[in-house]
């Protein structure tokens, strides 16, 4: 051994893991190619972006308000006592207002799960309902749960349903979920949400000690940033300031982070509509005058639309990135009305991949099977057509007999006896792989969700949430601090897609 080579600490080294790359739960996730360098603007949307809710909380306080609300409509007082289960929706699912269903779909809208209150659909059920005519979820009759926001109304739906009709109520379940979406909308319209969250906001929000660095160093490598929101002034000066003041003495306010601040913006109308661009007064209860350009730092603004925005800015729209976490309202509608790159928050993801990662074996074992079927399949094609083979044989032998020919088919029956149960052989070891593949499917659904199973995906598809990720985010992450672990000027690459054929 040459003296002057240095030992290898072999053990310290293999403890350390995955080496020096970003852990996977805070890694940002690319479906086309972003190159950050081309960015000049940063937008964020703040709830549920900047501000990341504590969901189970909020779940609760959404829950109380929507059934004091029910009950002033004239829901009976037994309500307030009905069990329900905050962890029973996801994202993704659509209610069925016309019999009381929650439904779970793939890319395709072929519905895969549902629940009528919380006792789950059986497959006859579901192929009954949903599978002898194509769904069409942007009628009347559905209703997409595609928030966390939302969230609550799907838990209590459920709830209702289940416990009005063991008391034998005649549900009407389209008025039902009416109600329930027009107490949530009071509550929220009344303050009785928002002054309870202003009021205990370390309760509600959990606070992101590296949102403010990753804010810094996107402006550090000379992007420019604005906060476009649907909340009001007063609820997102509150909001803000629990966020981000006294975070870094470079930012004695928060607005000293952005370079533009729109409220109240209503979106998802902000980018289809022509709502004016107003300034705000500054002081709760001034009337707005109408916003003069350019877009003056330091200034709020409120109200406006995408072309008004894209003016003030100076910008054209590949030279933004947009960061929200509402599939509909942030990222599909800013991707379809305009040339904005997006990001997409999904504060579920740590979850999904956790659970990804503990299924690893069973995703192997369903592999190994899977490959195990189609071979069993080729086999079963064999021997079917070898039995087809040997009784058209057979079938000619007997019309030759018939016709006054000589031979005999003794052979022949014998091997075709042979095939019929080589045939029955395979077919039975099918159904066993089977088994074992769905055993392996409900095994990993769990890991998943109880109830659902993955968010963003579905059997061996893409839940219809996931292919919305996939066609209209350009990149999605967990939390907007997980930028601060990149490079300001990163390229985000897509993996290669592949096609069926081209897989092994």
């Amino acid at each position: 051994m040459n003296p002057h080579q240095l030992s290898l600490p072999l053990d310290e080294f293999l403890a350390r893991g995955h080496g020096p790359g970003i852990p996977r739960p805070r890694r940002i996730f690319c479906n086309r190619n972003l190159r950050m360098a081309g960015i000049a603007w940063v937008g964020f949307d703040m709830d549920y972006t900047l501000a990341i809710y504590k969901q189970r909380e909020m779940d609760e306080l959404s829950i109380r308000a929507t059934i004091d609300g029910l009950v002033r409509r004239g829901y009976p007082e037994f309500i307030r006592a009905v069990p329900y289960s905050t962890d029973f929706p996801v994202r993704g699912l659509l209610i069925d207002k016309r019999f009381g269903h929650v439904l779970k779909m793939n890319r395709y809208k072929h519905v895969t799960k549902g629940y009528h209150g919380l006792r789950e659909l059986d497959k006859d059920e579901l192929r009954s309902l949903y599978h002898a005519k194509k769904i069409r979820p942007a009628t009347p009759r559905y209703h997409w749960i595609d928030t966390l926001y939302a969230l609550s109304e799907a838990s209590l739906y459920a709830a209702l349903v289940d416990a009005l009709e063991k008391r034998r109520f005649t549900v009407d379940y389209d008025k039902t979920f009416g109600d329930i979406r027009e107490s949530i909308d009071e509550a929220h319209r009344d303050g009785t949400i928002l002054e309870a969250v202003l009021a205990d906001l370390p309760r509600y929000v959990a606070k992101d000690r590296e949102l403010a660095p990753t804010l810094h160093k996107l402006r550090s490598a000379g992007k420019k940033l604005f906060l476009l929101t649907n909340s009001r002034w007063a609820y997102t000066d509150r909001m803000m300031t629990h966020l981000l003041e006294g975070e870094m003495a470079e930012y004695p306010h928060w607005r000293n982070y952005f370079d533009v601040v729109i409220v109240a913006a209503t979106k998802p109308a902000f980018f289809q509509d022509s709502r004016p661009l107003l300034e705000h007064a500054g002081i709760e209860g001034a009337a707005p005058i109408p916003a003069a350009f350019p877009l003056e730092r330091g200034k709020v603004y409120e109200g406006g639309n995408l072309v008004d925005l894209e003016r003030g800015l100076g910008v054209t729209g590949d030279q933004v990135l947009y960061v929200g976490d509402h599939i509909y309202g942030d990222i599909l509608r800013s991707k379809k009305e305009s040339v904005w790159r997006t990001a997409m928050i999904i504060q579920e993801l740590e979850g999904e991949m956790i659970a990804h990662e503990s299924c690893r074996e069973d995703y192997a074992t369903a592999e190994h099977l899977a490959d195990h079927r189609d071979r069993l399949e080729d086999e079963l094609r064999f021997y079917q057509g070898r039995f087809r083979e040997l009784t058209r044989r057979i079938e000619q032998a007997h019309g030759k007999s018939n016709g006054g020919a000589a031979g005999g088919s003794d052979q022949v029956e014998l091997e075709r006896t042979r095939t019929k149960r080589a045939i029955e052989r395979v077919r039975a070891r099918l159904r066993q792989v089977d088994g074992e593949l769905a055993a392996i499917e409900r095994r990993v659904d769990q890991r998943f969700h109880p109830f659902w199973g993955s968010l963003l995906k579905e059997e061996n598809e893409q839940s219809i949430f996931g292919a919305q990720v996939e066609e209209y985010a350009c990149v999605y992450t967990a939390r907007v601090s997980d930028f601060l672990l990149y490079s300001p000027l990163q390229f985000f690459r897509s993996p290669r897609a592949e096609m069926p054929h081209e897989l092994e």
